[in-house]
């Protein structure tokens, strides 16, 4: 069974979700401040979290930027009144995988919960089976240590910029829409959002060009979106 942590500040919310996701055959644990659940998740381990972005104490963005930096991946549903867009486009872009607009239905966020983690086995079943160094010019991601390296030198990716990394490299010549990456990448689709992708190739170009303004390895396809450069290997 997996297990869920919410941190939610509404109780009549978090009694809610905690009584319908225990029916989904969820373990579910509940926080009602930003300070307690950053706690919980520092000291146990969870499979998911929902995490509401308003939390008094402190804010879900902080809570999303901190469980980042921590060693382990842990999956977010962020969720979040729609008045709030800019701040929940901002929660994607520090790393939250999904998210859902108040008010939503407890079914539809049981199925994003169960989508995500098939996504996440999908992934991982990936990892094992492509074991293979990709490889191009000076620069190698090893995907089963989840490791990037570019003449030698260790580049320290975040998982989602990883992530999207991989695909491309997968993927050598092939151009892809930003709303094909956020499909592929991000496992969602949604106009508007394709700033997200750009934020996130812009951090890794940073990350792994050695000249970001002319970049060799994640290039623009004009009118279309990006592509990795031709001619990478498995080695």
């Amino acid at each position: 069974m997996k297990r869920l942590l919410i941190i939610e500040d509404d109780p009549d919310i978090g009694d809610m979700l905690d009584i319908n996701l225990r029916d989904e055959g969820f373990l579910v644990e509940l926080a009602i401040d930003g300070l307690s659940g950053l706690h919980k998740l520092k000291s146990q381990h969870y499979d998911l979290l929902v995490l509401d972005l308003m939390l008094p104490g402190l804010d879900g963005l902080e809570i999303c930027r901190q469980v980042r930096l921590m060693p382990h991946y842990l999956p977010i549903i962020m969720i979040s009144a729609k008045s709030q867009e800019n701040q929940r486009v901002l929660g994607l872009e520090l790393g939250a995988d999904d998210y859902l607009g108040k008010p939503f239905s407890v079914s539809e966020l049981a199925a994003r919960i169960r989508a995500l983690f098939r996504r996440i086995n999908a992934l991982e079943h990936s990892l094992h089976v492509k074991t293979g160094v990709l490889s191009y010019q000076d620069l190698l991601i090893d995907p089963l240590k989840h490791e990037v390296k570019l003449a030698g030198q260790a580049v320290t990716l975040t998982a989602k910029e990883f992530e999207l990394l991989l695909f491309f490299a997968r993927h050598p010549g092939k151009a892809f829409t930003r709303l094909a990456l956020l499909d592929q990448v991000w496992g969602y689709q949604h106009d508007g959002y394709e700033h997200t992708v750009n934020s996130h190739i812009n951090r890794l170009r940073g990350k792994i060009e050695r000249n970001a303004a002319k970049p060799q390895f994640i290039q623009t396809v004009w009118g279309v979106g990006y592509k990795f450069a031709d001619g990478g290997d498995a080695v």
